[in-house]
């Protein structure tokens, strides 16, 4: 009887343990973006709900880090002087910073303003978590970071989404690749 009650306790065991560690999946083509007011723009009393300006066309670029060289040398420079920005609608650049440091960074970047991105801070990386484009990175940066990615949104919706596969490199998230 003991060792009915054993296998019991055993078997029930696995199926919750298979529950609780199924994998997240990423957000995909068709999905609506996340209503979360955790996004944060030059203070942190400036909350920003992506799903509030996504309403017609936009992109949404995720990056490990605001000032990374990749970031600041290649990344984003090739958006803001790409020749049909303007025509991906509201451009928002999303960093796994505090809202001081993607102010200063943007500033730095794009002086004038004149380039219309829109540069925000994820301080807690809920927005990139609820995404599932998280990924460690306490070897580089000290914690949790961003997958480097680009989000193609339509009416509020996923319409293309580009996340580079090692989470860092600069290929499928280029601008040359996403605009064209």
């Amino acid at each position: 009887m003991a060792s009915t009650f054993a296998l019991r306790r055993s078997l029930f065991a696995c199926s919750t343990r298979s529950f609780h560690t199924s994998n997240r999946a990423f957000i995909k083509v068709g999905d609506k973006l996340p209503n979360l007011n955790v996004l944060v723009e030059n203070s942190p009393g400036n909350k920003v709900d992506l799903s509030e300006f996504t309403k017609g066309k936009a992109l949404i670029i995720g990056v490990p880090a605001a000032f990374s060289p990749s970031c600041s040398e290649s990344h984003i420079p090739g958006y803001i002087k790409h020749k049909k920005l303007k025509d991906a609608g509201n451009v928002f650049v999303v960093a796994v910073n505090d809202p001081f440091v993607t102010k200063a960074w943007g500033a730095s970047l794009d002086p004038a303003g004149s380039s219309g991105i829109r540069f925000l801070g994820d301080p807690t990386a809920r927005f990139t978590e609820a995404l599932d484009l998280a990924f460690d990175g306490s070897a580089i940066f000290g914690g949790p970071r961003s997958k480097r990615y680009a989000l193609e949104i339509e009416d509020g919706k996923v319409k293309s989404l580009h996340v580079e596969p090692d989470n860092t490199g600069l290929n499928v998230s280029s601008a040359e690749k996403v605009l064209g």
